[in-house]
């Protein structure tokens, strides 16, 4: 695995909040589009829900790396946008569901949260993309 470290403890620098700082990685690098809550038919999944929206985001996730040859401790980032950020803890939750098992004792990847006005549809609560250092 490309992956040589996953800073999460910084001298002056408080902790992260389930992320890393860091992830230093070497060799070849994918950058996954956005994932929304759409199935493989392009239906909406989880409407009102984010728990669900989240939930698909990630399985879709998933089906790229793994049509990369990766898996989740490949991934040294996510971007997440969210139009309600005082429902963070969902994405969270989600997110661990998907990667704890995987990951181990590793920390999580790096890890931003931008909070938007809206999606490209009115309907998406949540949009999460990531970089993964390809094995």
């Amino acid at each position: 695995m490309p992956i040589h470290n996953r800073l999460t403890d910084v001298p002056d620098v408080p902790p992260g909040n389930g992320y890393s700082h860091a992830v230093v990685a070497s060799g070849r690098t994918a950058y996954i589009s956005g994932q929304i809550a759409l199935d493989a038919q392009g239906q909406l999944v989880g409407a009102g829900d984010l728990r669900a929206q989240t939930a698909q985001c990630m399985r879709n996730l998933w089906n790229i790396l793994r049509a990369l040859g990766a898996d989740w401790p490949d991934v040294t980032r996510f971007t997440w946008y969210l139009t309600d950020v005082s429902e963070v803890q969902v994405i969270r939750d989600v997110r661990d569901e998907f990667i704890r098992e995987s990951l181990g004792e590793r920390a999580n990847p790096a890890s931003s949260l931008i909070r938007v006005a809206g999606l490209v549809r009115p309907d998406l609560l949540v949009e999460v993309e990531a970089v993964a250092a390809l094995p």
